[in-house]
């Protein structure tokens, strides 16, 4: 299988340096600065377990998907629409359209702006782009997807390069038990610019946690959903498992960038008031996140 990474950042590369690794054909579509650098070197991939430069193709623009048979859409929330409109004219009619992208709605908002079905994929892996072309893996690398025709040969690419994917029957929970730990770390993670092995530990953190994880069940049990296993001690596990990562928001907010946080705590608020369920832990951390973001673009005063 031919596999197309739309959106070459930490997530993106990460998969699909993956595959490349294995001697799958891949190629990543990303912006000019990692391209170049993947061009040039290849994709330096610095991971737990590795450290290696790997030749994958790169392009900067979305042509490249074209003829792929799996197609992984990994670029931000904010970015979902605008990349369904740049693949859309170079899709294979029988590609599969995977989305591993933060928040629980972007399959279905890509499905809706292509016209044709997508799937959404629950991605647990810390990674970050420590340079252009340099990718940094925290841990884990899983993914969990739904039964879907062609779900198998997924499976079977995946562990070709030693991904573990998993199908479940219940992706919609899945996806709202990654949804309840990004509400509870991406925000901290931001204001505090701390890794989240070092969030967890805080004063007051621990209550804190508990708030948010309560006002997202309250709301996943609302819509019908059933977030499956122990969500609390998954919770607390992150910050074990990920101790040093700190989270995409932080990025964002650090390098003045728009951050996803209107596609995870906004997305929890927007449902609770939807719902007439109150958020306001979530509603507080949005909104911090949202002054942060202005005051790094100039309009709040420092």
């Amino acid at each position: 299988m031919k596999t197309a990474v739309m959106g070459a950042g930490a997530v993106g590369c990460f998969y699909g340096g993956m595959l490349a690794r294995a001697g799958q054909q891949a190629v990543l579509i990303g912006r000019p600065s990692h391209v170049e650098a993947i061009r040039r070197d290849g994709l330096l991939m610095d991971t737990q377990t590795f450290r290696e430069h790997v030749r994958i193709e790169a392009r900067t623009d979305a042509a490249g998907i074209a003829g792929a048979d799996l197609v992984l859409c990994c670029v931000k929330s904010t970015d979902t629409l605008q990349a369904a409109a740049e693949m859309a004219p170079h899709l294979a009619p029988g590609a599969i359209l995977l989305s591993l992208q933060n928040g629980y709605d972007n399959a279905q908002r890509l499905q809706e702006a292509l016209g044709r079905p997508v799937h959404p994929a629950v991605v647990y892996v810390a990674t970050e782009m420590a340079g252009p072309g340099h990718l940094r893996h925290h841990g884990r690398g899983e993914l969990v997807i739904g039964p879907f025709p062609g779900s198998d040969k997924v499976v079977a690419l995946f562990a070709t390069a030693g991904v573990p994917v998993q199908v479940s029957d219940n992706v919609a929970g899945a996806l709202w038990a990654k949804l309840v730990i990004n509400c509870v770390y991406n925000a901290l993670s931001a204001i505090t610019q701390l890794p989240y092995g070092r969030i967890a530990p805080g004063e007051g953190i621990a209550g804190v946690m508990e708030d948010i994880v309560a006002e997202c069940l309250a709301i996943a049990a609302a819509d019908g959903v059933e977030v499956p296993g122990d969500i609390r001690a998954a919770v607390a596990a992150i910050s074990r498992s990920m101790a040093t990562q700190i989270s995409s928001t932080a990025h964002d907010v650090a390098r003045g960038k728009k951050s996803e946080i209107d596609h995870i705590n906004g997305y929890v608020m927007r449902r609770g008031a939807a719902l007439g369920i109150a958020t306001p832990v979530n509603r507080v951390l949005h909104a911090l996140v949202k002054l942060l973001e202005e005051r790094a673009a100039g309009s709040v005063p420092r």
